[in-house]
Order: C-alpha cells, then structure tokens, then sequence
C-alpha cells in the first residue's frame, strides 16, 4: 500500500499545529507535528517530507534559524517550506525568509483557502515528482536488467566463439589427421598393389598356357578394379572435404570423347552390346574446363550403362543447350536397353555408398560412390545430373554442364616412334626403392627396355651413388626408411651443382602418394617429372622419353 505525503508542521502553541490540521484535512497527508526547532529537524532525520509549514517567533530557536539549518542538510536542501508568522512587515519578514530558504510567507491569522492553494500547489509538485522518480526507477530497473541481460548475451556470445573457435581448431585438426591419414592408406594400398599389377603385367610377356593367361587376367580386373574403388574413395572424401578444385584449361572435347569410346568399346564387345556416339553438330571442338573431372563423369555412367546392360546396345549423346556470350551449357545422355530402374531406385541412386539394389554389389561390385560423385563434379560445373528410367525400358542418365568457348592450341611436335624407348638409348638409371617387389618389378621392367639399373635401398644409399657414378636418370621413391626421398634429391641438386657433369641429370619421383597435388608437391622440391604407382610398363616408358 502506497504511503500518504508527510507534512512538517512546527508551532510552539498546540491549538495551532490542530488548526493548521484542522484547515488542511481536505488532503490525503499524514502531519508530523513538532513544537520547536530541534525537533523539526530530529524528525526530517527521520523522514522525507513533501512540505513544512513553520511559525518563525518560537522559543530557544526561531523558525529563520530552524530552516537555515535544514537547508545545510543534504536531505532537506530542496525541502518546500512556508513561514506563517503573526508578525508581518513585508519589506522585512518576507526578504528574510526568502533568504533563509522559504518558498512563501503566510501572516496570522491564517486564511484557510490561501494557505490550501498554496499547499495543493506543493503537494502536487510532489506527487508528480514522486511518480516521475518511481518512473525513473522503475526504467532505471529495466535498464540494469536489459544491460545484466545483454552483458549475459555477451559473455554467452564470446563463450559461443570460444566454442566455435575451438570447435573450428577440432575440426580442421581431425580434417588435417583425415587428410594424412588418407595419404597413408593410398601409399599403403597403391605399394603392394604396384607389386601385384606390375608383376601381372610382367608374367604376361612370359610363355603362358591358356588356362594361365586366363588366370593372370583374372588377376589384372582384380588389381584395376580395386585401384577404381580406391580411386572413389579417396575422390569423395576429397569432394566432401572442399578439397577438390577444377581446372580451366582449353581442350579438344571431340577427342576426349573419341578417347572415351575407344578405351569403353572393348567392354560393349565383350558383351555384345552396341556402343555408339553422337555428337550434335551446335557442339564445339574446343571448349575451356577441366576434361579430367569431365571424362571421369562420363566413363563412370557409360560404364555403368554397359555393365547393368545385358543385350541391346548403349549410346553416348551430347547436344548444345545453350550458349550465352562466351558461356556454353551442354547435355551429355547415357542411354541404354537394361533392365530399368524402379521409383525406388532412382532415389537412392546418387545418394553415397548406395545402389539401386543391394543384389547390383553383390552381383557387379563397385563403391557405391561412382553416382555421388559425378553429381557432386556435375554440380561444380554448374550443371545437374539425373535419370530417366522404367522398369523393362532401360534407362537414360543425363547430367549438364557449363563450360567456356576455346580456341584451338598450337600443335605441339610429337616424337613419332612405334616403340617409343626407340627414340632414347640404352640408359644407365639409379633406382631409389625401399620395397624389395617394387624393386624387382621395376628392374624387370627397365630390364626388357635393356636399360641397367643401380638399386638404393634408401634415399642415403641414393645419394652415395649418385656421387660415385654418372647416371641418365634418377628413379625416386618418395617415403623410404633412414632417408626420403625429397632429402634425398636436394642433396643430389648440391652434388650436382658441384660436379657439373652430373648437371641436369633427371629425377624422376616413382611414388605411392597419389593424390591430388602429391605431382606439384614433388615437381616444386626439385622432381623433374612423376609417375604414381601402381604404374604400367607403357606408363614407365613414357615418362622416361619425356625426361630425355
């Protein structure tokens, strides 16, 4: 319950503070009556009072005095106060109270609605300053609680970033772990796997009966289809990771395409199957994108077309969307006379390590990843992907790409050659390699191209061969024990620069890391050309004629 306004009323005569009572009843006030001086100013210690009406002629301490007093006090400097006196000279009394600190003089006898006027003016002065104090208070509150709750806001929000900073740090951690460990597994894989695919390839060439032939080729799918899996894998986890990026380079679509149909031909004979390409006229030669990504979309879906394909045929088509300044949009179609796909199916299809059926892994085998990514690479060629199928009807995958208008390159000289280890001479080669397959798969390998090769089982013994002989090339093996093999080639360029003979001798990194920028990685520590593993012996030669 709100209080009433306090009034001080101070008057040494009774019946005087009872009329003054008495003539003010009309207000809602509660009266604080005193009959001197100190008391009045014992009880404004006490309490905050709206007014006080003072007598000024009281004993031991008139009212001029009483409020000379009050106004030394911090409470009641600003407190409203009314002499009433029954002395009255108005040059005197009223000059003197205005200096004591009065806001009025009223003389005695009192006339009761004056002295009510004037009081009712104070009183309302009062209230509304109470009500603009409770109001400021009251906003004062709110203020401290919205600044309590922004400061909470604020110590929450740095707390957020101290998390999100943290959780960023975790992440490009386990992203920077995810990507060696990544390294590793393909360098793991991609070494033993050289080991059985060059060996394969080697003990072709030896004297084989027809049911070892067929053995050996069994072998052979077995390597390269694993090669393909690994290949998805590492692919998808760089896709999902942004660690992808394309090229923009010009080239020559129609040969890319002619490249495409010779290497997947043979699989459409091996079945029976009609493989045909057409390309719509509005296609241009020469286009600028990334010919890589783009063949690795449509190897994928053509040879998926000829391996769910049981009889009929499968066609390759590319039309001309549309074409905006120098911007061009092509379709490329897949379409085939399989089985079809259900409802169902295609919308699992290019969702990751999922098929169609579970029955299609069990029956073909594969990843899983090949549709994720090439929509994923369709996509960052600003192009989609989908399909249109039926069940008994076959099926046409479809996926549209951008692409820039190019201009047809200068011809490079190439170096004609039916065996192209006929354009360079017997060579003497260092071999750097730790792994002992590995070793003999490329010594029996440069062996048939009648080459002699010296083997460092390290990148230390490299260096102490290549100081003591003179070699037409260097074969470097990247992660080897005691030395690798980036140590290892900065100190054959001081040995070099040293023994100005041995200048310019190529070094060639043979190694398992595999994946995306491992080449410029190699190319920028002093390697003068690369060559991955698992390697073909056609692969092996060619890099060697491109060093010479």
């Amino acid at each position: 319950m709100k209080e009433n306004p306090k009034v001080l009323i101070v008057d040494d005569r009774l019946e005087n503070l009872i009329a003054l009572e008495k003539v003010l009843n009309v207000f809602d006030v509660d009266f604080i009556r005193t009959t001197s001086g100190n008391e009045a100013l014992a009880m404004t210690l006490m309490y905050d009072f709206a007014l006080a009406i003072v007598d000024i002629q009281m004993p031991e301490m008139d009212g001029y005095e009483t409020v000379e007093l009050m106004r030394q006090e911090e409470k009641t400097k600003l407190l409203p106060v009314i002499f009433v006196s029954a002395i009255y000279t108005e040059d005197f009394h009223i000059i003197k109270g205005i200096e004591t600190g009065a806001v009025d003089f009223i003389p005695k006898p009192i006339v009761p609605a004056i002295l009510r006027g004037k009081v009712k003016v104070f009183l309302d002065l009062y209230i509304h300053k109470t009500q603009l104090e409770d109001i400021v208070a009251k906003r004062t509150l709110e203020l401290n609680k919205i600044n309590q709750k922004l400061k909470l806001e604020i110590a929450e929000r740095k707390n957020a970033n101290l998390i999100a900073e943290e959780a960023k740090a975790k992440a490009l951690t386990a992203d920077k772990h995810k990507s060696i460990f990544l390294a590793n597994m393909s360098h793991e894989i991609r070494t033993p796997l050289n080991g059985i695919i060059g060996m394969t390839s080697i003990l072709k060439k030896t004297h084989l009966s027809k049911q070892q032939i067929e053995y050996v080729d069994i072998i052979s799918f077995s390597g390269s289809s694993l090669i393909s899996i690994i290949n998805d894998i590492l692919d998808f986890s760089k896709i999902e990771s942004g660690h992808i990026q394309l090229e923009e380079i010009v080239f020559n679509l129609h040969e890319k395409i002619d490249n495409v149909y010779k290497l997947l031909q043979h699989k459409a004979q091996d079945k029976n199957l009609k493989f045909d390409v057409k390309i719509d006229s509005g296609v241009p030669v020469f286009i600028v994108g990334d010919p890589l990504r783009l063949k690795q979309i449509i190897i994928n879906l053509v040879n998926n077309a000829i391996k769910f394909t049981e009889k009929g045929s499968v066609s390759l088509e590319i039309i001309n969307i549309s074409r905006v300044d120098n911007n061009i949009k092509l379709m490329f179609k897949i379409i085939d006379t399989g089985a079809g796909i259900s409802e169902q199916g295609k919308r699992k299809l290019f969702k990751e390590f999922s098929q169609a059926d579970a029955s299609i892994s069990r029956k073909h085998g594969g990843s899983g990843l090949g549709l994720s990514i090439s929509k994923n690479l369709a996509k960052m060629m600003n192009g989609d992907i989908g399909v249109i199928s039926e069940i008994g009807k076959g099926s046409n995958f479809w996926f549209t790409a951008m692409f820039k208008m190019g201009e047809k390159k200068p011809e490079e000289k190439k170096i004609v050659a039916k065996d192209k280890t006929s354009a360079i001479r017997k060579l003497k080669i260092l071999l750097a390699e730790d792994n002992k397959i590995n070793q003999r798969v490329a010594i029996v390998n440069l062996n048939i191209m009648r080459h002699k090769v010296d083997v460092a089982n390290n990148g230390e013994e490299a260096v102490e061969l290549f100081k003591e002989n003179l070699y037409d090339i260097v074969l470097m093996d990247i992660m080897m024990p005691v030395m690798d093999g980036i140590e290892a080639t900065r100190l054959i360029k001081e040995i070099q620069e040293d023994q100005k003979i041995k200048k310019g001798i190529p070094i060639i990194a043979m190694t398992a890391n595999a994946l995306k920028g491992d080449r410029e990685k190699l190319l920028l520590q002093g390697m003068d050309a690369y060559i991955s593993k698992p390697y073909s012996p056609e692969e092996l030669k060619e890099v060697l004629v491109k060093v010479l």
